[in-house]
């Protein structure tokens, strides 16, 4: 089964130097039939006007991951973490028993675009961390985040990996998904088709009882794919 959230059914905040919009309820926004997938809670793709940005505020017994898709974002956190994060970057940080941070777009001329992604723990109270890495820019389904930091990859306090997908135009790959999982596909840029659904730019899809997942592009595309408990 697979049930698709078109971009323009989401939530959208728009308060000048940022947009968002929600797949899911948050803040000012609330749907009650989209309150999260699984363990996925909040999926925001933002957009932030140069030398703006969030100031420094709280969080506490989420993980929380930042993927950048144009331009840069400096953070700065209550843990000592001075970063920039950049295109072609992703960030985790678990906010345990809580965190403060701030955000920013340092760029005096350029946009910058992220997602913001929230997952909840396996346990609260957990102590607070932060991690970020450079993924390659490979073909294919590239592991990001996992629960066990295999192979360099971001190690997330939840049953939970999230996965890059890219493929070029005309590509297509089958996803094998193990029985009593849900996955959750969410197109950063370009256009796919799963199992005959046609996804464009910021659609999802939630798929759920699938053994063999089918995906074809004739455009190419840019997706995350979560594989959630």
């Amino acid at each position: 089964m697979i049930t698709v959230r078109k971009t323009y059914e989401r939530g959208k905040t728009d308060i000048g130097w940022l947009l968002s919009r929600h797949t899911f309820s948050f803040g000012d926004y609330y749907d009650p039939c989209y309150r999260g997938v699984s363990v996925l809670r909040v999926l925001n793709d933002d957009r932030v006007e140069p030398g703006k940005g969030f100031p420094m505020h709280s969080h506490r017994d989420m993980e929380i991951v930042t993927y950048v898709t144009e331009g840069s974002i400096e953070h700065n956190d209550s843990l000592g973490n001075v970063r920039r994060l950049s295109s072609g970057e992703i960030q985790l940080m678990s906010a345990g028993t809580g965190v403060s941070h701030s955000e920013y777009n340092a760029s005096q001329d350029q946009v910058a675009k992220f997602l913001q992604i929230w997952i909840e723990p396996h346990e609260l109270g957990l102590a607070p961390s932060y991690a970020q890495t450079r993924y390659e820019a490979g073909t294919g389904l590239q592991l990001l985040i996992s629960p066990d930091g295999r192979d360099g990859t971001l190690r997330i306090h939840q049953d939970t990996y999230i996965n890059r997908l890219l493929l070029d135009p005309r590509g297509k790959m089958s996803q094998e998904l193990l029985p009593g999982r849900t996955a959750y596909i969410h197109v950063v840029n370009g256009s796919l088709s799963a199992e005959g659904k046609d996804l464009k730019q910021g659609d999802g899809a939630v798929i759920q009882h699938i053994d063999l997942l089918r995906l074809h592009t004739e455009a190419g595309t840019e997706a995350l794919f979560f594989d959630l408990p």
